[in-house]
């Protein structure tokens, strides 16, 4: 397996022309989001349970008081389930303006891709999921797609609702 090359985001080589993705895997795919999206990186816990969600979102996490939706990429591509393991992550990034986690297989590395290496998405038939594509990376012989995460759920999802107080009589 090909390692991706990790690099201080920091680092005082990178070029303006670059950007920094936090890269992760689904389904020994590899996937990127811009690093600017990035709050925190968890592992796996157990998350509660929301009634009448979309079936992507897994739960509830309460993060330092904060309630956050957890989306699951693989039910929201429609790829086939997996137990979480040790090596389950949960991303937490700013979605919309509002903090979600993502469940990702397992996180690899923070790349710096510069213009030479992003290619446009393909035009193909069925745009299935293609609304959360920002496009792809060329890293050596394999190939990144980065997600827009603002376009992962709807915002509606990932609001919290109560039940509305009931008038008395």
């Amino acid at each position: 397996m090909e390692m991706l090359q990790a690099i201080d985001p920091y680092s005082a080589a990178r070029t303006d022309t670059e950007s920094l993705f936090l890269a992760f895997h689904l389904a020994e795919q590899d996937y990127g989001i811009a690093i600017t999206k990035v709050q925190e990186i968890r592992e796996w816990s157990k998350v509660t349970p929301l009634p009448n969600s979309p079936p992507y979102i897994k739960g509830m996490l309460n993060l330092r008081g904060a309630i956050v939706p957890v989306i699951d990429l693989r039910m929201r591509f429609g790829l086939p389930p997996i137990e979480y393991d040790a090596f389950t992550v949960i991303i937490v990034a700013n979605v919309g303006g509002r903090m979600a986690g993502i469940v990702a297989d397992t996180v690899s590395d923070v790349v710096s891709a510069g213009a030479d290496q992003r290619r446009p998405l393909p035009e193909f038939e069925g745009k299935a999921n293609r609304q959360f594509i920002d496009g792809l990376v060329q890293l050596g012989e394999r190939l990144m797609i980065l997600l827009n995460v603002d376009k992962l759920v709807n915002p509606e999802d990932l609001t919290v609702t109560t039940r509305p107080a009931v008038p008395a009589d």
